[in-house]
């Protein structure tokens, strides 16, 4: 099964460093990124079964430079919520395959 794991965090380099943890820790890779507010605020997408990206975002939520605004995993996601992490994803130039 799928997944998706989000990381919303205070600035770039926190997100980058959130991001290397993310990928060292479990079987996951990057999907996309989304700059807000000048980039002071950034959601780090990564993909991969739920176990893995559970453990993931659970590790880089708790070992972060900066402590994340918020941290999610949505299991199975739903076609429309793979509809608009696509859309992100396509901006940067890569498309992902449910």
């Amino acid at each position: 099964m799928k997944s998706l794991g989000f990381i919303e965090i205070p600035t770039v380099t926190a997100a980058i460093e959130a991001l290397d943890i993310m990928t060292k820790t479990a079987n996951v890779e990057f999907v996309t990124w989304e700059k807000k507010l000048g980039g002071r605020l950034v959601t780090v997408v990564v993909r991969g079964s739920v176990e893995a990206v559970t453990e993931a975002v659970n590790v880089a939520a708790s070992r972060a430079m900066i402590k994340p605004c918020v941290h999610a995993v949505i299991a199975n996601p739903h076609e429309e919520i793979m509809r608009i992490v696509n859309e992100s994803a396509e901006r940067l130039g890569e498309g992902i395959n449910g």
